[in-house]
């Protein structure tokens, strides 16, 4: 089992930043990827930066070059910087952590944080 804490969502004007944290434990050996999701109100959630147990990264177009994911294995810790944000970026971000298994994955994900962007 993985445990994943999110934290660091808040109220924030356009163009501004903000840093979300995502702490995890457990199994924390067994975990492949990292990724950060976010779900807007009546839309799917959808993932918006990922990173490998190597530190390989991919990120939604819509976030390129404005959003970084990283990693510090020392922490367990995942964090997603935001920066230049837009009202579009308002959504409940979520922590997920995926383990590879027996041909298929396995999926943990955290309560999420709120992020809002007034224009």
């Amino acid at each position: 089992q993985v445990q994943l804490v999110e934290s660091g969502g808040g109220l924030v004007q356009a163009g501004g930043s903000l840093r979300l944290s995502c702490a995890a434990s457990g199994s924390i050996s067994s975990i492949n990827v990292m990724s950060w999701y976010r779900q807007a109100p009546r839309k799917q959630r959808e993932l918006v930066a990922a990173i490998t147990s190597g530190g390989s990264t991919n990120y939604a177009d819509s976030v390129k070059g404005r959003f970084t994911i990283s990693r510090d294995n020392a922490k367990n810790m995942v964090y997603l910087q935001m920066n230049s944000l837009k009202p579009e970026d308002t959504a409940v971000y979520y922590c997920n952590a995926r383990r590879l298994a027996g041909g298929g994955t396995i999926d943990y994900w955290g309560q999420g944080t709120q992020v809002t962007v007034s224009s």
